[in-house]
């Protein structure tokens, strides 16, 4: 039995969750934050105990981002799927963290808001996680969930798809299910941006979710009917066969794809064209995969040129949050940006810091 990612699980009407992006100027805004999370919550079927910790988590990150950030901005997500979820993220580029177990302590306050410190965060989230660097910002993840956490058969994914400013839609959009020894994981940028960049995107999503059960290069081959009647996408495909220790990789257009296995990583080579518009055969190649590689997407709204070592443990972090610091530190602020990674999980998933 597959299971998709609850992460980026369609509704009823093919839609994909949504993401909203809120920059954090001022304290106005640490309010503004507040009611968004309190939205998603609601429609999350969040239960009032969690919809109430979820409103003091994300007034403790919003405000810390604020105060002691310079500002920053945070990424409210709709989780969909069953059950369903909100995830939010808060990332800044302000002086970091020097000592995040003593942040993390009990009694600790940084801001004068609702909650008591990061360390209330930790415990009211059903998943919380920190990474922060010295001179390099802060990114925080808090994730709650209406039940029990999704099985993911040991995989984590997750990934941010932001729309570029003055934009209310993005063009960018990514999508992942699994099996117990497969998984694949998929992203797409709808050529341009705003609503009709958004509805390529959504038609990519669909028809990954329709032919997933297929090898990456099906997928796109198939993709291709399904966007005919867009403007068309950039799309890449990875497929994690675990049985077989390796990655089929087939991608079509700009998006950039590699695997990253300590810090070295290795770039996945993708084929010029535009899914929906331009149909040729599309090609698949075969990678060697271990249990400690992470696959990495990102569209063109996102640099290349980041190198693992200058992040120190940042891939072993939950993924939407190492993608929300790609994000942070190599968007290029002229496109929508998006990141999706996937990579066998962690033996701890409730909290960690680093």
């Amino acid at each position: 039995m597959s299971s998709p990612f609850a992460g980026d699980s369609i509704g009823a009407d093919g839609v994909p969750p949504p993401t909203v992006s809120l920059a954090l100027e001022g304290t106005s805004s640490v309010g503004e934050a507040r009611r968004l999370a309190g939205t998603f919550a609601m429609r999350a079927g969040l239960g009032e105990a969690e919809r109430s910790n979820l409103a003091i988590v994300v007034t403790e990150l919003a405000g810390n981002a604020v105060k002691h950030g310079g500002g920053g901005e945070m990424i409210v997500r709709l989780i969909g799927g069953s059950p369903a979820g909100v995830e939010a993220i808060c990332i800044d580029s302000g002086p970091g963290i020097a000592n995040i177990a003593e942040a993390m302590r009990d009694g600790h306050s940084t801001t004068k808001t609702m909650g008591t410190g990061l360390g209330a965060a930790r415990r009211l989230s059903h998943r919380f996680e920190i990474h922060s660097l010295p001179g390099a910002g802060t990114a925080t993840l808090a994730r709650m969930w209406a039940g029990a956490a999704p099985d993911q058969f040991g995989y984590e994914a997750g990934g941010v798809a932001v729309p570029v400013k003055g934009e209310t839609e993005c063009g960018d959009a990514w999508a992942f299910v699994c099996r117990a020894q497969r998984a694949v994981v998929m992203l797409a940028d709808g050529l341009g941006h705003g609503a009709q960049a958004a509805e390529a995107a959504k038609a990519a999503v669909r028809a990954f979710h329709v032919a997933s059960n297929r090898g990456a290069a099906e997928i796109i081959t198939a993709m291709h009917g399904a966007l005919r009647e867009t403007r068309g996408a950039a799309v890449a495909v990875a497929e994690i066969d675990r049985a077989r220790s390796e990655v089929r990789y087939a991608g079509v257009g700009n998006i950039a794809g590699l695997l990253v296995a300590g810090t070295a990583p290795r770039w996945m080579v993708s084929q010029n064209g535009i899914v929906g518009h331009q149909p040729r055969p599309v090609h698949e190649t075969a990678y060697p995969w271990t249990s400690e590689t992470a696959v990495v997407l990102h569209s063109d709204g996102i640099r290349n040129g980041w190198k693992p070592e200058g992040y120190p443990g940042l891939l072993r972090r939950d993924p939407a949050l190492a993608t929300a610091v790609l994000y942070r530190d190599f968007g290029r602020g002229r496109d929508d940006s998006s990141a999706v990674i996937c990579r066998l999980g962690s033996p701890s998933t409730k909290a960690r810091a680093e």
